[in-house]
């Protein structure tokens, strides 16, 4: 097992990563304050998962809450169930909220925790690799609106993220495929050495070999970690993470959360956010398509939807929390490895970029 950190001075904590991690109790004793424990999780996990999260909290009083699964199931009206249930079960402002499953699961146990009684402990226990390396690292929480994903939301962190690499073995692969996506893009913005491990490497994660993925899940939540520790609240250089993030999310409002998964999303806004770096002259070509030959090698795609306009993406972009004073701010390449923020980029150079990956033909 690997314990990493998430250094926060007194908000601090440990990401747990290595195999049968669900099998220790011991694990999660620490970070319990008080006797109620609510495990939040979704139909497809449940059966899979919930029974053995339960045998880790049989010390507690423990309860749980089953949502439906899906990113179009994030949103108000859903986070409603897991208050009920809270409610229902009189839990006090001393219990801790266990989120058991992907990003949507996790995003939506933190606002839940966030909120219930002005502030609650919660835990991640992630079993998709997009949340694993990803979204449950961090402390963001929040709904989706159907004007715009992660609308609604708050910062609250987590008392321990734990990754338990063999919830992936039942992971479908178009899943995790989609997490490759976010495991790239760290490559992108910050690690170019990483990226390039990754380059040669690639087609053992697809193979899921348990070493390359170790490594590769551990790299992530490193860079990640250390990148929050920086800049917890987004004010500054955590706003890289978001690295063709602006386009991802403008593709899955369009399509209503109910066409690509995440991780596709982001694939395609991070080739459309490098062409966008190549126009403005900071890629090299070279390095422009070595962005778009991973993603491909990866199974991901790295076209938006033919009968998307440009028109659309700049609509739903517009409305994106990532816009400061009216001004759209991208995440861009000074090169592999060397991300930056930028208000400069004209409408009409985004347009451009994002017509050049609109269309396989």
């Amino acid at each position: 097992m690997q314990v990493l950190s998430v250094e926060l001075d007194d908000r601090s904590y440990p990401i747990y990563i290595g195999n049968s991690l669900l099998d220790q109790p011991l694990l999660v004793k620490k970070h319990v304050k008080a006797s109620q424990v609510l495990i939040v999780t979704n139909q497809t996990i449940a059966p899979l998962y919930l029974e053995q999260t339960q045998r880790m909290f049989s010390d507690f009083n423990c309860a749980s809450v089953i949502l439906q699964d899906g990113e179009c199931y994030k949103s108000l009206e859903t986070l409603q169930l897991i208050f009920d249930k809270l409610l229902q079960e009189k839990h006090s402002r001393t219990t801790t909220l266990v989120a058991l499953g992907g990003g949507v699961i996790g995003d939506m146990t933190g606002f839940a925790a966030a909120c219930y009684q002005r502030g609650v402990a919660f835990i991640q226990i992630p079993t998709t690799l997009l949340a694993q390396v990803d979204s449950s690292v961090g402390g963001k929480t929040g709904v989706n609106h159907p004007l715009g994903k992660n609308m609604i939301g708050a910062f609250h962190q987590p008392s321990c993220v734990i990754i338990d690499i063999d919830t992936l073995h039942t992971l479908p692969d178009r899943e995790y495929r989609s997490g490759l996506a976010e495991i790239i893009k760290y490559g992108l913005i910050n690690d170019s050495v990483f990226f390039n491990w990754l380059y040669i490497n690639i087609e053992k994660l697809l193979k899921r070999e348990s070493d390359a993925l170790a490594f590769a899940i551990e790299s992530s939540c490193l860079n990640k970690a250390r990148i929050v520790a920086e800049d917890e609240n987004e004010l500054g250089v955590r706003a890289v993470l978001n690295f063709g993030h602006t386009f991802g999310h403008a593709i899955e409002s369009w399509q209503s959360y109910r066409g690509f998964l995440h991780g596709e999303a982001v694939a395609v806004g991070s080739v459309i956010a490098s062409e966008l770096s190549f126009q403005l002259g900071f890629l090299s070509n070279e390095e422009n398509q070595k962005i778009r030959d991973i993603f491909l090698r990866a199974n991901l795609p790295v076209y938006a939807p033919d009968n998307m306009e440009s028109s659309t993406f700049i609509d739903f972009m517009q409305r994106d929390k990532k816009v400061v004073d009216g001004r759209l701010r991208l995440i861009l390449l000074k090169s592999i490895g060397r991300a930056f923020i930028s208000e400069d980029a004209s409408l009409e150079q985004i347009v451009v970029a994002i017509d050049r990956c609109r269309n396989a033909s």
